[in-house]
């Protein structure tokens, strides 16, 4: 095997570890927040997957899209994207649901801190590489 190989396998595996994580943290945040409903863990997982890609295709364009908006809200514009990008998931897959932008809101901010909390304490060898002068 080829090092590019091994690479491309320890990315996917990576990957689906983090689809993993945020489809329980769906299902515990779906449990716990009274305006989020969610069938059962299969649909926590379609979730998940579905999150995964409309973060990496649909995100980026609402970002540059809406950057005065970010910029004059020094940032703040970014939790209104997730909001919205957890209720087109909710759109998309049957058997979730998301009573309003408010808890969509307060879902997306959950998610996103439960999902870095994990990582850290997943991967916590993964640092950046720095350099000291």
């Amino acid at each position: 095997m080829f090092p590019y190989d091994w690479f491309k396998h320890e990315m996917m595996q990576k990957w689906l570890l983090k689809i993993l994580v945020c489809a329980v943290n769906v299902f515990i945040l779906a449990y716990i927040l009274p305006g989020i409903y969610i069938k059962d863990m299969f649909t926590a997982l379609i979730v998940a997957v579905v999150l995964s890609f409309l973060d990496a295709i649909i995100k980026p364009l609402l970002i540059l899209l809406t950057l005065p908006a970010t910029i004059l809200t020094l940032g703040l514009f970014l939790f209104v994207i997730n909001a919205c990008i957890i209720l087109l998931d909710a759109h998309f897959v049957g058997g979730f649901k998301v009573d309003s932008f408010w808890y969509a809101l307060l879902f997306s901010i959950l998610l996103s801190f439960f999902n870095s909390f994990i990582h850290k304490k997943a991967w916590p060898d993964e640092k950046k590489n720095t350099t000291t002068y």
